[in-house]
């Protein structure tokens, strides 16, 4: 990227940034975005970010990810995750499923409870997990894979997660 922003404009140097970099970056994601080697990855993004938009090393990264319209990747692997929960939905059990009453919780994915952290990081868990927390509209029409995948997209453009706790603690605030 360094070798080329000279003479390219922004948004050939966006289609690179796909090309090159981000289908590398997003293939398995929902797999290993849990793991602490995320963060080299995630610091990676945030260098080649600064070279496409021409600033120093110093910058904050935030509002640059909201200029190229770009997803972080703490956002692209909730995204990821949550596509994968979606177009697996048989694989999920539903608290509506556990009990004949409905309830607020109702439409929230089932937790299994387990000791071992290994499975509790896994896909499956954190799947529930980050698909519990997301806001009812967006829950709502998960039963519209095409109508989801929109709807959560619009929402992490308008978040920009930079971590999974991150999001996490959106829902605290909102509530």
């Amino acid at each position: 990227m360094r070798n080329v922003k000279s003479y390219m404009p922004l948004n050939t140097m966006k289609t690179m940034y796909y090309s090159y970099f981000n289908s590398i970056m997003s293939y398995g994601l929902p797999f290993w975005g849990n793991s602490p080697h995320s963060q080299k990855i995630f610091r990676i993004q945030k260098k080649i970010i600064k070279i496409m938009v021409r600033c120093r090393s110093r910058v904050l990264c935030r509002n640059l990810f909201r200029k190229l319209e770009i997803l972080p990747l703490a956002s692209q692997y909730i995204y990821l995750l949550l596509l994968f929960v979606v177009n697996n939905i048989n694989l999920f059990l539903f608290n509506s499923n556990n009990s004949s009453k409905t309830t607020r919780q109702s439409i929230n994915l089932h937790q299994p409870s387990t000791n071992l952290t290994v499975y509790q990081k896994g896909v499956y868990c954190t799947g529930i997990r980050v698909y519990n927390n997301l806001p009812l509209d967006i829950k709502e029409i998960s039963n519209n894979p095409r109508k989801f995948k929109i709807g959560l997209k619009q929402f992490l453009h308008i978040h920009y997660f930079y971590t999974i706790d991150e999001y996490f603690q959106y829902r605290s605030i909102v509530s």
